[in-house]
């Protein structure tokens, strides 16, 4: 593989992996227009930027195009992460689209004092939920109610009355949640999701509404592990509201600020988007969701790609100025995760 120059790295876009799931659904081809592949079971995720062991994301545009994100990063380093990055071993945050025909089982991930008390490889995942589209009557069941007790939880734990135990919300497009690590969540059936998250894939089921598969055979629980990671006295709301109506200059929300691991804004975009990397010492990843943009330097077809709603792309950290251009009309709404 030859690589390029610092000065010549360009918006990186990444071949998606995907996922079947038992709940999987069919919004990534309906809604997003996406070529899916078929399997045993339903698509229900689509890892989008990833660097781990066992997967991991290859570079699908550019001179560079074949690369792993593994090897881009062993490569560039900090020139591509940027300052605000702890280290260069992996790349820190985990990109998906989360498709779901049915409910995600009840589940719960560990932090960090839950981790060192499990063991056993357990990673902390704090995580954040970008609604691109939702079906009618679909919902978000993310954290406990006030009231809800340990032990009311631990009795009720394998009944359909647990979902009484958490709050509810109905979906709409344009919300987002911020599920910190130690948060007992479900995402309801008919939601077609952006998730961003900490790089670990441990999840504790601790309940997965009686599901089974084609065989009748159910999905492994937790409950035990699953129990000792819930943050019991956290009782506050993750929804993050979504803004109404639409206007005829840019506008930029706050969706995760005060997040050690990520910040997370709303842009709603009429047209170009200036902004630059190297003043926040971090990448940018720049995720389209209602409509198509191109990412990059304006007149330097080389140094730019277009990404479709759904798609998203890796700003180095070293790029410094670039433009997000909508291509179509209308208001067109970009998530932008940094560190």
């Amino acid at each position: 593989m030859k690589f390029v120059a610092i000065d010549n790295l360009y918006p990186l876009k990444f071949t998606p992996i995907y996922q079947e799931r038992i709940w999987g659904g069919t919004q990534m081809s309906e809604v997003l227009k996406r070529d899916v592949p078929a399997g045993n079971d339903p698509i229900g995720e689509s890892w989008e930027l990833v660097d781990r062991e066992g997967e991991v994301s290859v570079l699908a545009n550019g001179p560079m195009a074949g690369a792993t994100l593994h090897e881009l990063l062993q490569n560039y380093g900090k020139a591509l992460l940027g300052s605000k990055a702890a280290d260069t071993e992996r790349f820190p945050l985990l990109v998906k689209l989360i498709d779901a025909g049915d409910r995600l089982s009840l589940q719960v991930h560990p932090d960090e004092n839950a981790c060192r008390e499990i063991g056993n490889g357990a990673e902390p995942k704090t995580e954040m939920w970008y609604i691109i589209a939702a079906r009618k009557d679909a919902k978000i069941l993310a954290g406990l109610q006030g009231r809800a007790t340990k032990q009311q939880l631990v009795e009720q734990m394998s009944s359909p009355a647990v979902e009484e135990l958490l709050q509810v919300y109905p979906s709409r497009p344009g919300d987002a949640y911020f599920i910190t690590s130690g948060t007992l969540h479900a995402i309801g059936g008919g939601n077609l999701i952006l998730e961003i998250q900490q790089n670990s894939d441990t999840t504790y089921r601790v309940s997965d509404w009686g599901r089974v598969d084609a065989n009748g055979k159910s999905r492994e629980l937790h409950v035990d592990v699953g129990i000792k990671s819930i943050n019991f006295m956290n009782r506050t709301s993750p929804r993050v509201a979504g803004v109404s109506g639409e206007a005829s200059h840019n506008r930029r929300y706050d969706v995760v600020t005060t997040c050690p691991f990520f910040t997370v804004n709303d842009l709603r975009l009429v047209s170009v988007w200036n902004d630059d990397t190297v003043s926040g010492g971090s990448f940018h990843l720049i995720s389209a969701v209602n409509g198509p943009v191109t990412v990059g330097k304006t007149g330097d077809e080389d140094r730019t790609v277009r990404l479709e709603a759904g798609e998203s792309c890796l700003v180095p950290a070293c790029f410094g100025k670039y433009e997000v251009t909508p291509v179509g009309p209308g208001e067109t709404t970009v998530v932008k995760t940094t560190l």
